[in-house]
């Protein structure tokens, strides 16, 4: 069995700007620290995976050689929308079209690579952006995350996100999905949409609980106890096999950072934790991923995919 991995390259701008923290606008990074630290980790471990990248950034000449070098290195680069707004949900049909066309055009001058997949910032995504999607040429779409759990997660984010505006508030109403996101399929399968299908590869939770598996959340449990998300996680393989799910496991830039790498994000779980701690959990969870499993860039999970039985057609909504 396969299992795809993937990033999701948000810069310390992005989550500042989710946040509603001020100072965003002037686009702080870590993006020249945080990509040649995963870049080592991957090539010790001879594993390619899918970057999805933020088009602002790839517009950014100090970001230039740090993103070309990830494409250099044989990963595969996708789209992760211009702005990083998680309110894409919210976009006209016009404002997704344009906001997709320069992410592509700003990522492609930065990496040589044409994007062809696409994961909208904040798992946010709509039949409208489905449909842009389909005309545009995408082979697959990554932005569903079924999970019971949205709810608790959103509470959380309003509860440390202070001073947000009553427009900002709205804006963000739909982070991390609602309840009723739990019983969307795990295994990957086809949107059709007016301009044609569309294949969904979801972000893949525990099999039957649908509880989150990637990195960030097993490494939250890794502080309260390395024993006990160990065995999270081989229950969550086991699940996986027992189901026949091919896991398509999420990676961020804070997996490998830590408190010691920057002092603005001490609101986002584990991250007043050093760097060499989380990364020992990282390397943990590395060993029996690629243990279980044949580890692959998202692409490689979207040619399988296609044509199977588990890639069944399904209608557009939200």
């Amino acid at each position: 069995m396969l299992c795809s991995l993937s990033l999701d390259l948000d810069n310390l701008w992005s989550y500042l700007k989710t946040h509603g923290d001020a100072g965003w606008d002037q686009y702080p990074s870590y993006l020249n620290v945080v990509v040649p630290r995963v870049l080592k980790f991957l090539e010790a471990r001879n594993i390619r995976i899918t970057w999805f990248l933020v088009g602002k950034d790839a517009d950014d000449p100090q970001h230039r050689d740090v993103l070309r070098s990830i494409a250099d290195a044989g990963h595969e680069i996708g789209n992760h929308s211009y702005h990083h707004e998680p309110w894409l949900h919210l976009y006209s049909e016009e404002e997704i079209e344009a906001e997709l066309e320069r992410a592509e055009i700003a990522i492609e001058a930065a990496t040589g690579v044409r994007t062809d997949g696409i994961r909208g910032p904040g798992f946010s995504f709509s039949p409208t952006l489905l449909n842009v999607l389909a005309r545009r040429g995408y082979r697959y779409d990554c932005s569903t995350f079924p999970t019971f759990l949205g709810p608790l997660a959103k509470k959380y984010y309003f509860a440390t996100a202070k001073g947000l505006s009553e427009e900002e508030r709205a804006q963000r109403a739909q982070l991390f999905g609602k309840f009723s996101e739990g019983f969307r399929p795990l295994k990957p399968y086809t949107w059709t949409t007016p301009s044609g299908p569309l294949l969904e590869i979801p972000v893949t939770t525990m099999p039957l609980f649908k509880v989150p598996i990637h990195l960030s959340y097993l490494i939250y449990l890794a502080g309260f106890s390395r024993f006990a998300a160990r065995a999270y996680l081989r229950m969550a393989v086991v699940l996986c096999k027992l189901t026949r799910t091919e896991p398509s496991i999420l990676l961020h830039p804070l997996d490998f950072l830590g408190c010691e790498d920057t002092d603005r994000l001490a609101f986002f779980p584990a991250m007043k934790r050093p760097s060499s701690e989380k990364l020992a959990v990282v390397n943990g969870i590395f060993d029996v991923l690629s243990k279980e499993f044949e580890l692959v860039p998202m692409g490689e999970h979207a040619t399988r995919a296609i044509g199977k039985p588990s890639a069944i057609p399904a209608a557009v909504g939200r």
